[in-house]
């Protein structure tokens, strides 16, 4: 029943890992469909880190979904039942044993391939998921410190990729913004192909991080995502119109956002250098993809 492409994708990502816990997902299933009183309810499917499993409870069509034992999905039940399916779909029932919840399901149809305003979409789910953050969650402002390592690291090793000024203003936004944010729920991953067309709403968000920090880092994870797309057509400009749009939607202040977009340009820059970009196969000095040579242009032109 598991997906041929998800199983191979889990053991090329966590080798030895991953192939043995594939071996426990089919017996998890069947315990939770039975603890939870579900019946199947079509082919399974999957996301990057988890099996999606359609079932129905009572007529209701829900999903359970089991993902991978990995600290970063640990946090995930606890931002839907804070969200109580204000912006994002309803959690049912949670087995964090398993690492496996029953949740509302939603439909296939991402916000990307929707043919909706993208960027206004993804602001006002930004400002409905922005919410009191509950106790016990992790605090993104407590990367801050590994972030300026990594900076003042890259910008050494790479010497002269990037104008000081360029560099210096990065650093700048890790001591002014990220060490000190707000105590919000933020969806920490939020972007065109996490926010899915459902019926009780026309758009709810899945597959969140649950962090602790500043809204308008779900702003860069949205506008990320779109840079692919965006390259298309003139980037800058591209990047200039949805950054309004999703900031006036989300009610974020556009100068505060634009200076976590210069972080995360910055960050971006020096990490395609250090593992190759997107077709790319620089290491040293041999020439890139010159998709990566955008982002460079864009991280010195963003200010």
């Amino acid at each position: 029943m598991i997906p041929e492409a998800f199983a191979a994708g889990t053991t090329a990502r966590e080798g030895e890992a991953g192939t043995a816990w594939l071996a426990t997902v089919p017996g998890i299933v069947d315990e939770l469909v039975d603890r939870w009183d579900c019946t199947p309810d079509g082919e399974w499917m999957h996301g990057e880190v988890g099996v999606i499993v359609p079932v129905r409870r009572v007529d209701e069509p829900l999903v359970l979904k089991v993902s991978f034992t990995h600290p970063g999905n640990v946090h995930e039940p606890d931002a839907y039942e804070a969200w109580n399916g204000c912006g994002a779909v309803r959690l049912h029932e949670r087995a964090d044993e398993h690492y496996a919840m029953l949740l509302e399901r939603a439909h296939a149809t991402t916000l990307r391939d929707s043919g909706a305003d993208v960027a206004v979409v993804g602001g006002e789910m930004s400002r409905l998921l922005s919410v009191p953050a509950p106790a016990g969650l992790p605090r993104l402002q407590d990367r801050a410190d590994e972030w300026a390592s990594e900076l003042q690291k890259d910008a050494a090793e790479f010497s002269g990729l990037l104008p000081d000024v360029v560099v210096a203003r990065a650093s700048a936004v890790i001591d002014d913004l990220v060490r000190q944010q707000p105590d919000v729920l933020i969806h920490g991953d939020l972007h065109h192909r996490n926010i899915l067309s459902a019926d009780r709403e026309p758009w709810l968000a899945i597959d969140p991080k649950g962090l602790i920090g500043d809204p308008a880092y779900d702003a860069v994870t949205f506008l990320k995502a779109r840079t692919l797309v965006l390259m298309q057509g003139d980037l800058l400009a591209g990047l200039e119109r949805e950054l309004a749009a999703y900031c006036e939607a989300a009610e974020l202040d556009r100068v505060h956002v634009r200076r976590w977009i210069q972080l995360e340009l910055v960050r971006t820059s020096y990490w395609l250098r250090r593992y190759g970009g997107v077709g790319a196969t620089r290491r040293g000095d041999i020439a890139i993809d010159p998709a990566v040579r955008m982002i460079d242009e864009l991280a010195i032109n963003w200010a």
